[in-house]
Protein backbone atom coordinates (compact mmCIF):
# COMPACT_ATOMS: atom_id res chain seq x y z
CA UNK A 1 0.00 0.00 0.00
CA UNK A 2 1.51 3.32 -1.07
CA UNK A 3 1.79 6.11 1.49
CA UNK A 4 0.11 9.48 1.10
CA UNK A 5 3.55 11.06 0.66
CA UNK A 6 4.40 8.68 -2.18
CA UNK A 7 1.10 9.36 -3.95
CA UNK A 8 1.58 13.10 -3.61
CA UNK A 9 5.10 12.86 -5.01
CA UNK A 10 3.87 10.80 -7.98
CA UNK A 11 1.01 13.21 -8.58
CA UNK A 12 3.34 16.20 -8.63
CA UNK A 13 5.58 14.38 -11.12
CA UNK A 14 2.60 13.82 -13.43
CA UNK A 15 2.15 17.59 -13.62
CA UNK A 16 5.73 18.27 -14.70
CA UNK A 17 5.55 17.15 -18.33
CA UNK A 18 3.30 15.54 -20.91
CA UNK A 19 -0.48 15.21 -20.72
CA UNK A 20 -2.35 12.67 -18.59
CA UNK A 21 -5.99 11.70 -18.16
CA UNK A 22 -7.47 12.04 -14.68
CA UNK A 23 -10.93 10.38 -14.94
CA UNK A 24 -13.66 10.94 -12.36
CA UNK A 25 -15.21 8.01 -10.48
CA UNK A 26 -18.33 8.54 -8.39
CA UNK A 27 -18.06 5.61 -5.97
CA UNK A 28 -15.65 2.97 -4.71
CA UNK A 29 -16.43 0.46 -7.47
CA UNK A 30 -15.88 2.92 -10.31
CA UNK A 31 -12.65 4.14 -8.68
CA UNK A 32 -11.34 0.59 -8.41
CA UNK A 33 -12.15 -0.11 -12.04
CA UNK A 34 -10.41 3.04 -13.28
CA UNK A 35 -7.31 2.07 -11.32
CA UNK A 36 -7.53 -1.43 -12.86
CA UNK A 37 -7.48 0.10 -16.35
CA UNK A 38 -4.12 1.66 -15.57
CA UNK A 39 -4.99 5.31 -15.03
CA UNK A 40 -2.27 7.00 -13.00
CA UNK A 41 -4.67 9.07 -10.90
CA UNK A 42 -8.36 9.84 -10.44
CA UNK A 43 -10.40 12.84 -9.34
CA UNK A 44 -13.64 12.84 -7.41
CA UNK A 45 -16.74 14.31 -9.04
CA UNK A 46 -19.01 16.49 -6.93
CA UNK A 47 -21.81 16.03 -9.48
CA UNK A 48 -21.34 12.27 -9.89
CA UNK A 49 -21.38 11.71 -6.14
CA UNK A 50 -24.31 14.08 -5.59
CA UNK A 51 -26.43 12.22 -8.15
CA UNK A 52 -25.65 8.93 -6.39
CA UNK A 53 -27.06 10.47 -3.20
CA UNK A 54 -30.23 11.70 -4.92
CA UNK A 55 -29.02 15.32 -4.77
CA UNK A 56 -28.21 18.03 -7.32
CA UNK A 57 -24.62 19.14 -7.73
CA UNK A 58 -23.28 21.40 -4.95
CA UNK A 59 -25.87 20.10 -2.46
CA UNK A 60 -23.71 17.53 -0.64
CA UNK A 61 -22.78 18.75 2.87
CA UNK A 62 -19.10 19.22 3.65
CA UNK A 63 -18.73 16.33 6.08
CA UNK A 64 -20.53 13.90 3.77
CA UNK A 65 -18.21 14.97 0.94
CA UNK A 66 -15.14 14.53 3.15
CA UNK A 67 -16.27 11.00 3.99
CA UNK A 68 -16.72 10.24 0.29
CA UNK A 69 -13.30 11.65 -0.59
CA UNK A 70 -11.68 9.54 2.12
CA UNK A 71 -13.50 6.45 0.80
CA UNK A 72 -12.05 7.00 -2.67
CA UNK A 73 -8.56 7.59 -1.25
CA UNK A 74 -8.76 4.42 0.84
CA UNK A 75 -10.18 2.34 -2.01
CA UNK A 76 -7.30 3.14 -4.38
CA UNK A 77 -3.54 3.07 -4.44
CA UNK A 78 -3.13 5.95 -6.89
CA UNK A 79 -3.25 9.72 -6.31
CA UNK A 80 -6.71 11.22 -5.81
CA UNK A 81 -7.62 14.83 -6.61
CA UNK A 82 -10.62 16.08 -4.62
CA UNK A 83 -13.35 18.19 -6.19
CA UNK A 84 -13.78 20.32 -3.07
CA UNK A 85 -16.29 22.71 -4.64
CA UNK A 86 -15.81 26.27 -3.28
CA UNK A 87 -14.16 25.10 -0.08
CA UNK A 88 -17.53 25.10 1.70
CA UNK A 89 -17.08 28.65 2.96
CA UNK A 90 -16.97 32.27 1.82
CA UNK A 91 -14.40 33.57 4.29
CA UNK A 92 -10.75 32.76 3.47
CA UNK A 93 -9.98 31.63 7.03
CA UNK A 94 -12.91 29.23 6.98
CA UNK A 95 -11.80 27.93 3.58
CA UNK A 96 -8.37 27.27 5.08
CA UNK A 97 -9.84 25.24 7.95
CA UNK A 98 -11.90 23.15 5.53
CA UNK A 99 -8.90 22.60 3.26
CA UNK A 100 -6.97 21.22 6.24
CA UNK A 101 -9.76 18.67 6.73
CA UNK A 102 -9.58 17.72 3.05
CA UNK A 103 -5.79 17.33 3.15
CA UNK A 104 -6.22 15.02 6.16
CA UNK A 105 -8.18 12.56 4.00
CA UNK A 106 -4.97 11.73 2.15
CA UNK A 107 -5.69 13.45 -1.17
CA UNK A 108 -2.84 14.31 -3.51
CA UNK A 109 -4.66 17.33 -4.93
CA UNK A 110 -7.75 19.45 -4.36
CA UNK A 111 -9.58 22.13 -6.30
CA UNK A 112 -11.22 25.32 -5.08
CA UNK A 113 -13.88 27.03 -7.21
CA UNK A 114 -14.67 30.74 -7.33
CA UNK A 115 -18.44 30.24 -7.28
CA UNK A 116 -20.52 31.78 -4.50
CA UNK A 117 -23.61 29.59 -4.86
CA UNK A 118 -25.78 32.72 -5.23
CA UNK A 119 -27.57 33.46 -8.50
CA UNK A 120 -27.44 37.23 -8.05
CA UNK A 121 -23.63 37.15 -7.84
CA UNK A 122 -22.43 33.73 -8.99
CA UNK A 123 -18.70 34.50 -8.77
CA UNK A 124 -16.61 36.05 -6.02
CA UNK A 125 -14.84 39.27 -6.88
CA UNK A 126 -11.39 38.43 -8.20
CA UNK A 127 -9.52 39.90 -5.24
CA UNK A 128 -11.61 37.95 -2.74
CA UNK A 129 -11.39 34.77 -4.80
CA UNK A 130 -7.60 35.13 -4.88
CA UNK A 131 -7.53 35.60 -1.11
CA UNK A 132 -9.40 32.31 -0.77
CA UNK A 133 -6.80 30.58 -2.96
CA UNK A 134 -3.99 32.09 -0.90
CA UNK A 135 -5.67 30.84 2.29
CA UNK A 136 -5.98 27.35 0.82
CA UNK A 137 -2.30 27.49 -0.17
CA UNK A 138 -1.37 28.36 3.40
CA UNK A 139 -3.51 25.55 4.79
CA UNK A 140 -1.79 23.00 2.57
CA UNK A 141 1.59 24.26 3.81
CA UNK A 142 4.26 21.59 3.25
CA UNK A 143 1.90 18.66 2.68
CA UNK A 144 2.81 18.41 -0.99
CA UNK A 145 -0.81 18.55 -2.15
CA UNK A 146 -1.48 20.09 -5.58
CA UNK A 147 -3.82 23.10 -5.33
CA UNK A 148 -6.09 23.66 -8.35
CA UNK A 149 -7.61 27.11 -8.82
CA UNK A 150 -10.86 27.01 -10.77
CA UNK A 151 -12.45 29.87 -12.75
CA UNK A 152 -16.10 28.94 -13.23
CA UNK A 153 -17.00 31.77 -15.62
CA UNK A 154 -18.25 29.61 -18.49
CA UNK A 155 -20.32 27.43 -16.17
CA UNK A 156 -22.28 30.41 -14.83
CA UNK A 157 -22.95 31.98 -18.24
CA UNK A 158 -20.02 34.43 -18.31
CA UNK A 159 -18.49 33.32 -21.63
CA UNK A 160 -15.61 35.77 -21.52
CA UNK A 161 -12.14 34.26 -22.02
CA UNK A 162 -10.51 37.55 -21.00
CA UNK A 163 -12.26 37.37 -17.62
CA UNK A 164 -11.18 33.74 -17.29
CA UNK A 165 -7.58 34.72 -17.93
CA UNK A 166 -7.73 37.57 -15.41
CA UNK A 167 -8.99 35.14 -12.81
CA UNK A 168 -6.65 32.22 -13.41
CA UNK A 169 -3.69 34.62 -13.51
CA UNK A 170 -4.69 35.99 -10.12
CA UNK A 171 -5.13 32.47 -8.74
CA UNK A 172 -1.71 31.43 -10.01
CA UNK A 173 -0.16 34.46 -8.31
CA UNK A 174 -2.04 33.53 -5.12
CA UNK A 175 -0.47 30.08 -5.04
CA UNK A 176 -2.49 27.73 -7.24
CA UNK A 177 -0.28 24.98 -8.70
CA UNK A 178 -2.69 24.08 -11.52
CA UNK A 179 -5.40 26.14 -13.24
CA UNK A 180 -8.78 25.01 -14.49
CA UNK A 181 -11.59 26.76 -16.34
CA UNK A 182 -14.38 24.23 -16.94
CA UNK A 183 -16.57 24.99 -19.92
CA UNK A 184 -13.95 26.26 -22.35
CA UNK A 185 -14.10 24.20 -25.54
CA UNK A 186 -12.37 25.91 -28.46
CA UNK A 187 -8.74 25.46 -29.40
CA UNK A 188 -8.25 29.23 -29.31
CA UNK A 189 -9.54 29.56 -25.76
CA UNK A 190 -7.56 26.54 -24.54
CA UNK A 191 -4.33 27.81 -26.10
CA UNK A 192 -4.90 31.28 -24.61
CA UNK A 193 -5.42 29.82 -21.14
CA UNK A 194 -2.32 27.64 -21.38
CA UNK A 195 -0.21 30.58 -22.52
CA UNK A 196 -1.56 32.89 -19.81
CA UNK A 197 -0.45 30.74 -16.88
CA UNK A 198 2.61 28.98 -18.34
CA UNK A 199 4.62 27.22 -17.04
CA UNK A 200 1.92 26.22 -14.55
CA UNK A 201 -0.16 23.23 -15.74
CA UNK A 202 -3.73 23.51 -17.00
CA UNK A 203 -6.57 21.02 -16.47
CA UNK A 204 -9.02 20.72 -19.37
CA UNK A 205 -12.52 19.35 -18.87
CA UNK A 206 -13.79 17.20 -21.74
CA UNK A 207 -17.21 15.96 -20.71
CA UNK A 208 -18.37 14.83 -24.15
CA UNK A 209 -17.40 14.75 -27.83
CA UNK A 210 -16.18 18.29 -28.50
CA UNK A 211 -13.93 17.43 -31.43
CA UNK A 212 -10.75 17.05 -29.37
CA UNK A 213 -8.72 13.98 -28.48
CA UNK A 214 -6.14 13.57 -25.73
CA UNK A 215 -3.44 14.05 -28.38
CA UNK A 216 -5.12 17.30 -29.44
CA UNK A 217 -5.18 18.52 -25.85
CA UNK A 218 -1.51 17.64 -25.44
CA UNK A 219 -0.68 19.52 -28.62
CA UNK A 220 -2.35 22.61 -27.17
CA UNK A 221 -0.16 22.39 -24.09
CA UNK A 222 -2.76 20.97 -21.69
CA UNK A 223 -1.16 18.99 -18.89
CA UNK A 224 -4.17 17.00 -17.63
CA UNK A 225 -7.67 16.13 -18.89
CA UNK A 226 -10.62 15.30 -16.62
CA UNK A 227 -14.18 14.29 -17.53
CA UNK A 228 -16.12 15.68 -14.55
CA UNK A 229 -19.46 13.96 -14.05
CA UNK A 230 -19.49 12.48 -17.57
CA UNK A 231 -18.74 8.88 -16.57
CA UNK A 232 -21.46 9.01 -13.93
CA UNK A 233 -23.85 10.50 -16.48
CA UNK A 234 -22.96 7.73 -18.93
CA UNK A 235 -23.89 5.17 -16.27
CA UNK A 236 -27.10 7.05 -15.56
CA UNK A 237 -27.85 7.11 -19.29
CA UNK A 238 -27.76 3.31 -19.51
CA UNK A 239 -29.84 2.93 -16.37
CA UNK A 240 -32.47 5.48 -17.45
CA UNK A 241 -32.88 4.00 -20.93
CA UNK A 242 -33.40 0.52 -19.53
CA UNK A 243 -35.75 1.70 -16.78
CA UNK A 244 -37.80 3.86 -19.15
CA UNK A 245 -38.14 0.99 -21.61
CA UNK A 246 -39.31 -1.32 -18.84
CA UNK A 247 -41.79 1.25 -17.56
CA UNK A 248 -43.17 2.31 -20.94
CA UNK A 249 -43.13 -0.93 -22.91
CA UNK A 250 -42.53 -3.75 -20.47
CA UNK A 251 -39.59 -4.95 -22.58
CA UNK A 252 -35.95 -5.62 -21.75
CA UNK A 253 -33.96 -4.87 -24.93
CA UNK A 254 -31.83 -2.13 -23.33
CA UNK A 255 -30.55 -4.63 -20.78
CA UNK A 256 -28.66 -6.39 -23.55
CA UNK A 257 -25.92 -3.77 -23.07
CA UNK A 258 -25.56 -4.55 -19.37
CA UNK A 259 -22.19 -5.84 -18.19
CA UNK A 260 -22.56 -9.56 -17.32
CA UNK A 261 -22.92 -10.37 -13.63
CA UNK A 262 -19.99 -12.79 -13.68
CA UNK A 263 -17.66 -10.21 -15.21
CA UNK A 264 -18.40 -7.70 -12.45
CA UNK A 265 -18.40 -10.35 -9.76
CA UNK A 266 -15.04 -11.71 -10.88
CA UNK A 267 -13.54 -8.22 -11.09
CA UNK A 268 -14.50 -7.23 -7.56
CA UNK A 269 -13.50 -10.62 -6.17
CA UNK A 270 -10.10 -10.37 -7.83
CA UNK A 271 -9.63 -6.68 -6.99
CA UNK A 272 -10.77 -6.31 -3.39
CA UNK A 273 -10.55 -3.06 -1.48
CA UNK A 274 -7.66 -3.24 0.93
CA UNK A 275 -8.58 -1.12 3.93
CA UNK A 276 -5.84 0.69 5.77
Amino acid sequence: MSTFAERRRRFRELHQSGCFVIPNPWDIGSARYLQHLGFKSVATSSAGFAFSRGLPDNAVPRDVMLTHIREIVDATEIPVNADFENGYADDPDAVAENVKLCVATGVAGLSIEDTTGHKEQPLYEIAHAAERIAAARGAIAGAGVILVGRAECFLVGLDDIDEVIRRVTAYAEAGADCLYAPGIRTREHIAALVAAVAPRPVNLLIGGPIGLTIDDAAGLGVRRVSVGGALARAAWGGFMRAAQELSARGTFDALSDATPHDELNDFFRDNPVRNR
